[in-house]
């Protein structure tokens, strides 16, 4: 073996193929660097992946949680929504009913009142009809038996007589009025 070695020594040596020596330290370093690095590094690693895994995780499942929350509430939302419109148009509606029944009562209040008051003009002029033609019947009677007892060339004082004289004058006057007619 040492004439291979010595007769590697005699060789140039070739840049890329490191000497056994070397090959042989650098391999015993390599592994107390790779052993110290397993034994103290690797866990700390492994132990803040798993942390952040952990944290996307929770991440994640919260934000899964948070839209599911957010998708009911907004579904409540426009349940109440729908609700409020549904109760807005109910009372729209009612309150045009309301409206609709006010106005009717108060045109039958008016036609009422107005009924009312047509019947107090009239009965108003009736009595002043019947005032005036009282009155007219007492002044044309009056006139009549003035104008008889200048006629007749007597008095007619006699008051019976005189009511008697004028209401058939006047009876006969609205029996052609009426017969005129």
């Amino acid at each position: 073996m040492n004439a291979l070695f010595l007769a590697a020594a005699e060789e140039p040596q070739n840049p890329l193929v490191p000497h056994p020596d070397e090959l042989v330290i650098g391999l015993i370093a390599f592994v107390i660097v790779f052993g110290f690095l397993a034994k103290k590094l690797l866990p700390n690693i492994n132990r803040v992946l798993e942390e952040r895994r952990a944290a996307i995780e929770g991440g994640i499942e919260k934000a899964d949680a948070a839209q599911s929350e957010a998708q009911s509430v907004l579904e409540q939302y426009k349940a109440q929504l729908a609700e409020a419109r549904h109760e807005a148009a109910r009372l729209r509606q009612e309150a045009q009913e309301q409206g609709a029944a006010l106005i009717a009562e108060m045109r039958a209040e008016g036609q009422r009142q107005r009924e009312e008051i047509v019947a107090a003009g009239h009965a108003q002029i009736e009595a002043d009809r019947k005032q005036a033609a009282q009155a007219l019947r007492q002044d044309v009677g009056k006139l009549a038996t003035d104008l008889a007892g200048k006629i007749v060339g007597e008095s007619l004082e006699d008051v019976a007589r005189q009511s008697r004289t004028i209401d058939r004058f006047l009876d006969e006057l609205e029996e052609k009025a009426e017969a005129a007619r």
